[in-house]
């Protein structure tokens, strides 16, 4: 389906859905005046019975389109929600995947693993050593043996590393290597 003819479709379902919302709104409005004219005996111009039925009629069914209209919305949404739930998941399994696989080639020990998991989650060297129960220059020296391992400088370019890796971005080398440096080349912008 082309752009032009997706872009039609959601101005139609939405024309659609605004003139529901129309006859919803008016339907609601009829029925809360029959009510307080009801209740109240407020004097109103007389309608015949059978007009005053017919808009009853209307507007009950117009209430009904809305609700099928609303569960049929719910399904959709729904669905669309378990769809994009499940591809989190898979991305998640597949990352995590990844940091097993990339631990294992750099031969991290479990500590290290532990601490630079907890760097790719963006957490201080202070924030490290109080969950780990060591003290910071313990979290440093594992740290400096991570990127040393990993052939990168900092905590940025081992982020860098797992992000490529998700992006495919031919824009950077892997370094398949355990402690080969991650070449990173200038794109013509930056020369």
């Amino acid at each position: 389906m082309t752009d032009a003819a997706s872009g039609r479709r959601r101005i139609i379902r939405r024309v659609i859905l605004g003139l529901l919302l129309l006859v919803q709104a008016g339907s609601t409005l009829f029925f809360l005046w029959d009510i307080l004219v009801s209740f109240f005996g407020f004097r109103t111009v007389p309608l015949s019975w059978q007009l005053h039925e017919l808009i009853e009629i209307g507007a009950m069914l117009g209430l009904v389109l809305g609700m099928v209209f609303g569960a049929i919305a719910f399904s959709r949404l729904k669905a669309a929600a378990d769809i994009a739930q499940a591809r989190l998941e898979r991305a998640q399994l597949a990352f995590r995947d990844l940091l097993e696989e990339r631990f294992a080639l750099w031969a991290l020990t479990p500590a290290e693993r532990d601490v630079a998991l907890f760097a790719i989650k963006g957490l201080s060297t202070s924030e490290i050593a109080d969950l780990r129960g060591t003290s910071e220059g313990t979290v440093k020296a594992q740290s400096n043996a991570i990127y040393r391992k990993a052939g990168v400088s900092g905590r940025a370019q081992l982020l860098g590393v797992f992000i490529e890796d998700l992006t495919g971005d031919p824009g950077v080398e892997d370094a398949t290597e355990p402690g080969q440096p991650a070449l990173i080349e200038a794109s013509p912008a930056q020369v």
